[in-house]
Order: C-alpha cells, then structure tokens, then sequence
C-alpha cells in the first residue's frame, strides 16, 4: 500500500509561524508532525509516500530528504504556488498512487490512532476514520451507523480526522460531481474532496471507523502550543 500526506496548505491560520516554516514541518514532541505520520507509515511497512506540496515546497525536501531515514521513499508532488485543495492535490497524485487501494492522511493533525486498524481494501471507495467533536467543530461533519457505513447526516454528527484509505475509482467523475464550481477551469483542476465523498455515501460507498483515542487538529498556534505541552509529558 501506498500513502499520501497531505501538506500543500497554505497555513494561513499558523502565521506568523508559517512564514518561513510549512505548517506539517512545525514541531511538536521534538519533531515535525509530519514525521510522525512517517514514522507510523513505515512501520506499517508502507514503503512509497507521495507529499504534496504548494507554500514553501523546497522546504519538504531540505528537511526530509528522500525518506531513507525511515526506511521510505518520498515522492513529492508540487501542485503550484496556489494549492488544489483536497480533491485536486489527490487527483493531482494519483499518477504516482497508481491504481490500487491507498492511505491519505492531512499532514497537520497529530494523532495515537494505529495505521493497521486500516483495512488494506475498503469496502466501498473510500473508508474514513472519524473522532468526537473537537470544539471547533461542534456539528460534526458525517454520520457512523452501527453497520461501519458513514452517511452525510444523521442523529449524531462525528469529525473527519483526516484519515482514510481511497479508491481512485472514488474521482473517476469528478467533473460530473463538481460541476462548475470556482477552480475547475484550471490545469490542473482545483476542487474540495468533500462533494465526492458525499456522493459516494449517497450510494453507500463509504466505510467508516470511530477512533476514541487522541486527535488534535493542529489549526492554531495555541493548539500546537497546547500539543507540544501535552507531548513532553510522560505517559
């Protein structure tokens, strides 16, 4: 299995810290957050990890090289000097995916959840790991019934951690979900992957899993503040 991490964010929310500094390449715990992924990754025994990459693209291969240090190899996917969002930046990849089942996880979150919980192939296109409601996200984003399946809506609202595991077959038609939404006229193509995803759920295409453990959502300097506090302590 393959993975991409997502990294191309602008990070805007992070400033003045992602002035000079990618936000997945700020430190917490006494590394880039990044590296943490990286290292789950490789104990998993994933060995090819695509990164994508927009705001301070030289900075990913001057601090992480070409991923021997752990065992992986890196592969770096530039999208530009304007991001393509969620659903662009992976299609934008897939070249270097390929074909088979593939893990994606945002490089900004910071998590104690075990990459083998994954299935290698989800039942449907696409399989998501969702959490309790951060509070900067009280509603929610998708519904998890007791049968594994996530629905766009329901009683009971959970967070997408940015965690998963995707079909390409999931952006297949893109365009038809997209329609003509700002950024699609673009080469390459500039759209969010939330709209397909709701789509698939709409045909019952997406699998799901609760994680109970740790999460945090590195959007503001305090919560990286708040992260890097709570990883100094012993467990």
């Amino acid at each position: 299995m393959k993975a991409l991490i997502f990294a191309a964010g602008l990070g805007e929310r992070m400033r003045p810290l992602t002035d000079t500094t990618p936000k997945p390449l700020l430190q917490a715990g006494g590394k880039p957050l990044i590296a943490w992924h990286l290292e789950k990754l490789a104990a998993l025994g994933v060995r090819d990890v695509v990164i994508n990459t927009s705001w301070l693209a030289p900075r990913f291969p001057e601090l992480l090289g070409d991923g021997a240090q752990w065992g992986l190899r890196l592969h770096y996917s530039y999208e530009g000097e304007t991001p393509l969002e969620t659903g662009g930046g992976m299609r934008h990849a897939l070249q270097l995916l390929g074909d088979s089942p593939f893990l994606a996880v945002n490089g900004d979150i910071w998590t104690d959840f075990d990459f083998a919980e994954l299935p290698r192939e989800p039942r449907g296109d696409a399989h998501l790991v969702l959490v309790d409601n951060p509070a900067h996200n009280r509603r929610g984003d998708f519904a998890l019934d007791g049968e594994g399946q996530v629905h766009s809506d329901g009683p009971v609202c959970l967070t997408f951690s940015g965690i998963g595991v995707y079909r390409a077959r999931l952006l297949q038609d893109w365009q038809g979900v997209i329609g003509n939404a700002a950024g699609v006229e673009q080469d390459p193509p500039r759209f969010k992957l939330a709209p397909l995803l709701r789509a698939a759920m709409s045909r019952d295409a997406v699998g799901g899993s609760f994680h109970e453990g740790r999460w945090t959502d590195v959007g503001t300097p305090q919560r990286l503040e708040e992260l890097d506090r709570e990883l100094a302590q012993p467990d």
